[in-house]
């Protein structure tokens, strides 16, 4: 795995904090000097966090599991869409949709409601609608195809988060710190490292910067998928995980959808207890 070189780094920008009265203490381990009122970060430091978050993203991405992107803010989504597409990872670039982690199952609903829409738009049944009833569900598609599109074929829960900007998606940090995710983020100087479990003291509003960092990161999870691949056609027993563009299949999804319907179908049901029979000799009645 090809590593990130200082001068890349310098080059990039990636040095730059925030001013100095926007710190935050617990940055003060990767802070290297101060110069004209802003903080400098140590590149030295930051390229060692970049090459232990990649081993940690590439070990995710050959056992088969599947990475969160998050970054909705507007110097970072085009560039994380762009770079994650490649890798077939799930991403959130719109608004972070509350609950969305610790909510899973309703979300999960709103995403399969896309493709009942599209079910029935390609039936015979589309045209007994009314032109102001077809035109009522395409806005309700196109809603759901741009806030939930990019994680449309997230089955199960991320095994973990890569955040630009922890402060912006404090909400994201905070449900999986609920859910115990592992997280990987970009922290600037102004954010709490202790808050992620693979910070990486890096500018996280120059544009080149968080293209740099991205672009490893999706390397790597390049990198572990091939290595898993590779892995797979020694085991020709296994080849079943891989579908016909040679592309790993990270979940049975087609048993997952209905996980719920079959664990209240196999519950036992409650009912009431038949009475055992008293012992003892029948009393006779006297005349």
């Amino acid at each position: 795995m090809a590593k990130v070189s200082f001068e890349e780094l310098l080059n990039a920008g990636v040095h730059f904090g925030h001013l100095k009265r926007k710190w935050n203490p617990a940055m003060a381990p990767y802070i290297f000097m101060e110069r004209n009122g802003i903080h400098i970060i140590d590149l030295h430091k930051t390229a060692t966090k970049i090459d232990e978050a990649a081993d940690a993203m590439k070990q995710i991405a050959k056992s088969g599991r599947r990475v969160l992107f998050v970054a909705t803010k507007k110097q970072a989504k085009d560039i994380v869409a762009e770079e994650v597409q490649r890798t077939g990872m799930p991403y959130v670039t719109e608004r972070w949709p509350g609950g969305m982690l610790t909510n899973f199952a309703t979300i999960r609903k709103a995403v399969r409601k896309m493709a009942t829409i599209d079910k029935m738009a390609n039936s015979s049944s589309w045209s007994n609608f009314s032109k102001r009833e077809r035109l009522q569900i395409s806005r309700e598609r196109a809603k759901l195809e741009k806030n939930l599109g990019s994680i449309e074929n997230l089955k199960r829960l991320p095994s973990a988060l890569f955040i630009v900007d922890i402060i912006k998606e404090k909400i994201a940090v905070h449900e999986a710190q609920k859910l115990n995710i592992p997280t990987f983020a970009i922290v600037d100087t102004n954010a709490d490292p202790n808050l992620i479990d693979f910070p990486i003291p890096a500018n996280d509003d120059a544009s080149k910067s968080i293209q740099l960092i991205v672009r490893v990161m999706c390397d790597a999870i390049m990198e572990g998928l091939e290595e898993r691949k590779f892995e797979k056609e020694k085991m020709p027993d296994e080849a079943d995980d891989f579908d016909e563009e040679g592309n790993p299949k990270f979940f049975n999804e087609d048993e997952e959808d209905n996980d719920e319907e079959k664990d209240k179908d196999e519950a036992p049901k409650k009912g009431r207890r038949p009475r055992k029979p008293t012992g003892g000799k029948p009393v006779k009645k006297e005349d």
